[in-house]
């Protein structure tokens, strides 16, 4: 399957508006984390390329790091996701007398599906970490940015979590679903307070 990451945006658009099961809900999320990410990087480069001072030099720089690291395995979970939702339409068409072999690649699949939605909500997660250290040292014409920044990953999050709900209650381990939930739960509300934090320093820069 070709790499989303080398489309065009109007033929990334059109895949996404496709009748085709892939890319969807998942890869959506995980666009949306990258646009959010990006535009972190944005604001910070700004503010790096006009600071003066060490000290948010040295934290700044930091953050900025750390948000370039995490750019490219966000991007890699567009087609993730997009090849795990795959899998579990390849699992359901296989034949109903297939038995044992169709649930064992159905299971195998849905925890696939399940898995990288909770990966789009921990890279997440870890941007909305760096928000508020982007947001204190933002300048202010960059402040809707760093705004729009912040809502898209609260965005990712929430929408990543949708898909976990979908899917969840189809594995037929529980004790795994039991830690997802509990995993989802605990990255949604971390992330709420992260972004909540981080717009507040916008609002008041």
């Amino acid at each position: 399957m070709r790499s989303y990451s080398n489309y065009s945006v109007r033929d990334l658009l059109d895949a996404f508006s496709s009748t085709a099961p892939a890319p969807g809900g998942g890869a959506a999320a995980a666009l949306t984390a990258a646009l959010g990410v990006s535009l972190l990087l944005m604001a910070a480069g700004i503010r790096s390329s006009r600071s003066g001072e060490a000290a948010d030099s040295s934290e700044l720089a930091d953050a900025t790091d750390r948000l370039r690291s995490l750019r490219p395995a966000i991007e890699s979970l567009v087609d993730r996701d997009a090849e795990a939702y795959t899998l579990v339409i390849t699992a359901l068409r296989m034949p109903a007398d297939s038995g044992e072999r169709r649930k064992a690649a159905l299971d195998s699949a849905m925890r696939a599906a399940t898995d990288v939605p909770l990966d789009i909500m921990r890279a997440s997660r870890r941007a909305l970490r760096e928000a508020p250290v982007v947001a204190t040292h933002s300048i202010r014409s960059t402040h809707s940015d760093v705004g729009v920044a912040i809502e898209l990953l609260r965005a990712a999050v929430r929408s990543a979590g949708l898909t976990i709900d979908a899917n969840v209650a189809s594995l037929e381990d529980a004790q795994y679903a039991r830690l997802v939930n509990e995993e989802r739960e605990r990255l949604d509300a971390e992330s709420a307070a992260d972004a909540e934090k981080a717009l507040s320093m916008v609002r008041s820069g």
